[in-house]
């Protein structure tokens, strides 16, 4: 039996386990990816570990998330990072050279790799051919230190794409569809593989386009091919070297596979509030649009903005519609400014934003209360922009410049006729420009550096092992489909990440009422009477960014377990990582019986954890549940030491005394 293209790269780094359903497998990392808003804590948790240099082939630490810098706090961090990526062997990309997952996948990808990320949309780097996968900043720490990465061995769902796009058409569709027919919940343990006749349609950047959005349907990574298109890019960018064919065998096997043809995609639109809340464009056309935004690390590409330049020349934005665009890497930026499109954004009215993450995470461009923003974004959970009552459709760069011109969410394939504006043609350039001045190498005399510690530099919380005994009250019940972002807010307070016990306060912010305690006093007041904070959630637990603050903040309030109806992978990992037990109601139907306040009693809790089964006794409504979890025996006891850096550290007490 054949091979797919999954099955070959983990084949290829297989450190231990077997490649069978529900085993463990472990995998050599080639490549690591930090980002500013979790590469500080990273790398506090990598000197906490006592590790001094990266074992990978590269490491790169990228500044492309705090940007604003109101106050000290985002130029503390970026000079911490600079200094010790250099003491410890890691590539820096100062502010200004653009996003993480557009660099990196220009400037260092390469196909049949592995690359671990602490940022969720990390397998934009599959559009390469490479196993690209976005985690916690802290298994990135051990990975810089030479573990492997521990994984469940993964489903395969392979797409099979066949046909071209069609004019006004784009990849951002295609990914549009694939949420629709998987929703953003439910693909746990899944990764998808794209093959057929139609991938030699998709250069590089659409096809991550493609795998950046998987992040959204909560796989563990996204992947294409690796083919003469990938070869083409590769010698554009001078990378020629690197390159190498990968492709699945004639006779793979999938464990699903999703018929897509492209000759009959037409322009979708994630609407408000969810990126799986798919509508054709042509059913919500005329609704009234106040901002447009076209950027951000799944549409930012040369390609991209070429595509909306052409549709805007000669012409203005709408009046009544603010837009505002975003190179996504210095390169990007170089070649628009340097070929007349630039020029063609700033005569048209547009906002030209710095290459960074920006009103993607809330920071700056929030649009006005009740208001319609059009973005070429991943995500659109409520709030996400900064504005709580935020009406955010995700689109296509042509859908974009088409409701840019209009002032009303307009299906692109009406251009022609309301302007008279064609396709336009975009070719790719024979060589792109090509300066990485901005991406510092690794010192050469790494004892000679001095690390930069700024006085908002804080360091990992420590944590205590696990209680036998689990006094749980129930700070907060949620919802299903609870994002990182609904934990951990980002935008402004993003600034806080460093500095651990300010930042906890702004947990689930987002549900604090005017008048009442937050979650944070609440749950401090409990931890300072000697209790255990348990959270209760629904289904799809943990969507969104990979934030591990989204688990670090809780653990330093004092929360012990979180009960949810289901997890999603990242965030599961997180909370492992840190010392916080994700539990599965066996029954579904007890959330319902669960209220916040409830008082939670679990005796013999390191017993239970360990049987796989616990039983939680209700002491406000003197009624008892059970409880599941598919955690290894390793989990298990992470989870009881107090997290991964408790273990780690007992683990070198004990070489040391060995």
């Amino acid at each position: 039996m054949g091979m797919n293209l999954v099955q070959k790269i983990i084949a290829d780094h297989l450190v231990w386990g077997k490649m069978e359903p529900g085993e463990k497998v472990a995998i050599k990392i080639d490549q690591t990816l930090l980002q500013d808003a979790t590469g500080t804590m990273a790398f506090l948790e990598f000197e906490a570990m006592g590790l001094e240099r990266v074992q990978t082939e590269i490491s790169v630490q990228y500044v492309d998330h705090n940007m604003a810098q109101f106050g000290p706090e985002n130029h503390n961090d970026h000079l911490y990072l600079q200094s010790i990526a250099a003491k410890t062997g890691v590539y820096f990309s100062r502010a200004g050279n653009g996003i993480c997952h557009q660099v990196h996948l220009e400037r260092f990808a390469r196909p049949g790799g592995t690359l671990l990320g602490s940022d969720s949309h990390t397998p934009t780097c599959g559009g390469m051919g490479m196993l690209a996968i976005g985690v916690g900043g802290l298994d990135v720490a051990l990975a810089m230190g030479g573990a492997p990465f521990v994984m469940d061995y993964p489903k395969v769902i392979g797409i099979r794409l066949t046909g071209k796009l069609q004019p006004w058409v784009a990849a951002k569709d295609i990914i549009f569809k694939v949420l629709e027919i998987l929703t953003t919940k439910g693909n746990v343990g899944c990764i998808l593989e794209y093959f057929g006749p139609g991938v030699q349609t998709l250069s590089v950047p659409e096809r991550a386009t493609i795998t950046n959005m998987g992040a959204e349907v909560g796989v563990t990574t996204s992947i294409f091919p690796s083919d003469e298109r990938t070869r083409e890019y590769l010698e554009a960018q001078d990378r020629a070297e690197v390159w190498k064919p990968l492709a699945p065998d004639p006779d793979a096997q999938y464990d699903r596979i999703i018929e897509i043809n492209l000759d009959e995609l037409e322009p979708l639109t994630a609407a408000p509030s969810s990126p799986d809340n798919i509508k054709r464009v042509r059913d919500v056309e005329g609704i009234e649009v106040h901002q447009v935004l076209v950027g951000s690390c799944t549409n930012s590409s040369l390609r991209d903005l070429m595509i909306v330049a052409r549709i805007l020349e000669g012409r203005r934005v709408h009046p009544n519609v603010q837009m505002g665009v975003t190179p996504g890497s210095r390169q990007v930026f170089e070649m628009i400014a340097a070929n007349g499109a630039l020029a063609t954004f700033i005569a048209a009215g547009c906002r030209i934003l710095e290459s960074a993450c920006g009103p993607c995470i809330g920071q700056g461009l929030s649009p006005g209360d009740g208001k319609v923003s059009v973005r070429t974004f991943n995500r659109n959970f409520k709030g996400r922009s900064g504005t709580m009552d935020d009406y955010v459709y995700l689109a296509s760069p042509e859908t974009a410049a088409a409701c840019a011109l209009t002032g009303r969410i307009t299906d692109p394939r009406d251009l022609p006729r309301l302007f008279g504006i064609e396709y336009p043609h975009f070719e790719w350039p024979r060589k792109f420009w090509i300066d990485d001045s901005m991406i510092i190498p690794p010192a050469e005399n790494p004892e000679e550096v001095e690390i930069i510690r700024g006085p908002t530099i804080g360091a990992p919380p420590e944590n205590t092992p696990m209680p036998q005994t689990i006094n749980g009250k129930v700070l907060i019940k949620v919802g299903d489909k609870i994002t990182t972002d609904h934990i951990m807010p980002a935008g402004p307070f993003l600034k806080y990440r460093s500095n651990i016990p300010e930042y906890a306060k702004y947990v689930f912010y987002i549900f604090n009422e005017a008048g009442k305690p937050t979650f944070a006093e609440r749950a401090l007041e409990w931890k300072n009477q000697g209790g255990h904070g348990i959270v209760v959630g629904g289904e799809s637990y943990g969507q969104g960014s990979s934030r591990e603050h989204a688990a670090i903040c809780p653990m330093y309030l004092g929360v012990k377990a979180k009960i949810a109806k289901s997890f999603e992978r990242i965030h599961r990992q997180n909370l492992i990582n840190f010392g916080i037990a994700p539990l599965v109601f066996a029954d579904p139907s007890e959330y319902d019986a669960i209220e916040e306040g409830d008082l939670l009693r679990i005796e013999n809790f390191h017993e239970q954890l360990r049987s796989g089964q616990v039983t939680v006794h209700n002491v406000t409504k003197d009624r008892s549940f059970a409880c599941t979890h598919d955690l290894s025996a390793d989990d298990v006891e992470t989870i009881l030491l107090g997290g991964k850096l408790n273990q780690v550290r007992e683990q070198r007490r004990k070489q040391m005394q060995g």
